[in-house]
């Protein structure tokens, strides 16, 4: 298991990752963070120098969603899409997710939910691989460093956003 402050990653069964992490802010801001393109293109960015260039969202049951990040300096891009296949706002989205460049095999489908206690929000990412083999390569990735990033970016967003 990884923890950096209040987030943890840690395998679930033979195929699952669990991604926990709190928010000092109501899951309904914490939800709409996560399905406002305006607003997801300020966090979502992963280590410091990406650019999230396109966050396309059909926020609808059956609708797809495309993200594309760019690298500063470099150039490089990574693109990925999905479709969401439960959206109950604001405590549960499932999608799935494939990258154009695959660096794991299949597709992933991502249960997140989001419970709120006391105006903190507990985020709950249940991403579930289609093997042993492709949720272990992604827990040797560089994971943990990319959503550190992106979670207190985000923290710092909501708390601007709670002002």
């Amino acid at each position: 298991m990884t923890s950096t402050q209040t987030l943890k990653i840690e395998p679930v069964g033979e195929r699952d990752i669990r991604v926990t992490r709190l928010f000092n802010a109501p899951r309904d801001m914490v939800f709409d963070a996560f399905t406002t393109p305006e607003l997801m293109k300020r966090w979502l960015l992963g280590p410091d120098g990406w650019s999230l260039i396109v966050c396309e969202l059909d926020l609808k049951v059956g609708g797809a969603y495309r993200l594309v990040w760019k690298n500063d300096k470099t150039g490089k891009t990574m693109g990925m899409g999905g479709f969401y296949r439960e959206i109950s706002r604001p405590d549960r989205l499932v999608t799935t997710e494939k990258f154009d460049e695959a660096w794991y095999p299949g597709e992933m489908v991502d249960t997140a939910e989001f419970e709120e206690r006391n105006g903190m929000t507990t985020y709950t990412s249940t991403m579930r691989y289609e093997s042993r083999d492709a949720r272990d390569m992604v827990l040797k990735s560089d994971m943990e460093s990319g959503l550190t990033a992106s979670y207190d970016r985000l923290e710092g967003l909501l708390s601007k956003e709670k002002k």
